[in-house]
């Protein structure tokens, strides 16, 4: 539950110092309410509670993170009156209400991916801290200075967090954190108009996930393991690179990729 250390101090630094611009109110909802739900869950597995007593089944925290990443989508389609999806480089495209299920899915996708993700000390926390750094910039680019330092105040609060969590760490991010941080990213993502740049920022992260949905889907079909192990960075241990090496090239290669989608998003605006 190291988790609590990001998204309740940027709650409460958000709320006494930011929460009069509008364009934190929803960023900030989805990190408080994915926390909660992370923290319960967190609980639950903490006292040997649920499935295999490993907190809640995932069919239900499915379907509570649906149930924030739909109420983003609303938000955005009604309320921002917001439909279109833009490519880099390429004109936008108005989805009409096919906006809702996109925005539903990179959310619940890329939230997911961070879990994954998190799975050896410092990997998550340095990933997603690289990857807020990016985005507060590419908010900064915007005008949207509410946003960026919002992405600003959790990169803070992750490094905090990293401090405690390097190798050898001494307590661990939980799906409270991972949870948080990969939805509110997502949500970040499309008040910046760049979903398709998260993906390029997020390259680690959408790699973790990938490789756990590929292990599933030809164990399931052809009963063969593509990976010695998943997620990916279990693959590479297993190979036998010491975790440290796994953690810190995946943070270079988290920082090369953060800096091309960074690149594609300025860039687009010329």
């Amino acid at each position: 539950m190291g988790g609590l250390i990001i998204w309740i101090p940027v709650a409460i630094i958000t709320i006494l110092f930011n929460f009069t611009r509008s364009g934190t109110w929803l960023p900030l909802f989805t990190l408080v309410c994915a926390g909660i739900i992370g923290a319960f869950d967190d609980i639950l597995n903490i006292r040997g509670i649920g499935p295999n007593r490993g907190g809640l089944k995932f069919r239900y925290k499915l379907l509570l993170y649906l149930v924030i990443a739909i109420v983003g989508a609303w938000w955005f389609y009604t309320k921002l009156q917001w439909s279109i999806f833009h490519i880099p480089f390429m004109p936008s495209i108005d989805l009409g209400w096919w906006y809702i299920p996109i925005f539903v899915a990179i959310l619940v996708f890329f939230s997911f991916s961070v879990n994954e993700t998190d799975g050896l000390d410092g990997l998550a926390g340095g990933v997603m801290g690289i990857s807020f750094g990016a985005y507060a910039l590419i908010a900064l680019s915007q005008n949207k200075i509410e946003l960026a330092i919002f992405c600003a105040t959790i990169l803070g609060a992750i490094l905090a967090f990293l401090w405690f969590n390097i190798y050898p760490a001494r307590f661990f991010m939980g799906d409270t954190g991972a949870m948080s941080l990969g939805m509110t990213l997502g949500i970040v993502a499309f008040l910046t108009n760049t979903p398709i740049v998260l993906l390029i920022i997020g390259f680690v992260c959408v790699m973790e996930a990938l490789s756990v949905i590929i292990q599933i889907t030809s164990k399931q079909l052809f009963h063969k393991k593509v990976f010695l192990s998943s997620p990916l960075h279990h693959h590479f241990e297993a190979i036998g690179w010491p975790e440290t090496k796994v953690t810190m090239r995946f943070w270079i290669i988290s920082a090369i990729s953060a800096a091309i989608g960074l690149a594609i998003a300025l860039f687009d605006k010329l």
